[in-house]
């Protein structure tokens, strides 16, 4: 399902994941600026399935809703989730939210057949701590039909305890 939040535009068709995660708000507010500079449009896309998805409102105990319950949840959550990005950085620029049941990989791979451009942030919320890509990010960079960005994400503790080297320093006495 895909929604848009401004009128179309003819420019570069980019694609943006998100998930959620900090480095992914970082991805969207690199390509909501590129998209500008450009004269793009963006795409905020997010994978779900079952299990990830919010629990729409129409959700009961004994009662599933059908999936486009869940689907617009989970469009409601992205939307929730970029707001401010799209606000600080979204003056003119085309925005449409998309949400794609399977997983993230499938939805951008997918999406990367139509799109001139395809950014993603080097890791989100699922993995192992300290990798430099996540898995999502490395199945995009080495399947997708069209151009990828990874935007590296501010380091953790974690991350530069990886980099750090202890070096001795001699004193000066």
């Amino acid at each position: 399902m895909t929604e848009s939040a401004q009128t179309s535009s003819n420019g570069p068709r980019i694609v943006v994941g998100n998930d959620g995660s900090e480095p992914a708000l970082r991805a969207v507010e690199w390509a909501l600026d590129h998209a500008r500079a450009v004269g793009g449009s963006v795409t905020v896309l997010r994978g779900w399935t079952l299990s990830t998805a919010p629990r729409p409102a129409s959700q009961t105990i004994g009662y599933v809703p059908p999936r486009a319950d869940f689907e617009a949840a989970v469009l409601d959550d992205l939307r929730s989730d970029v707001a401010d990005a799209v606000a600080a950085r979204g003056e003119g620029v085309d925005v449409h939210y998309a949400a794609y049941c399977g997983p993230a990989g499938n939805a951008l791979l997918e999406a990367s057949e139509t799109a001139d451009l395809v950014v993603v942030s080097s890791r989100g919320r699922g993995g192992f701590r300290g990798l430099t890509l996540g898995s999502t990010t490395d199945q995009l960079v080495r399947h997708a039909a069209c151009p990828v960005v990874v935007v590296r994400g501010a380091r953790t503790s974690e991350t530069e305890r990886t980099r750090t080297l202890d070096v001795a320093v001699p004193s000066s006495e």
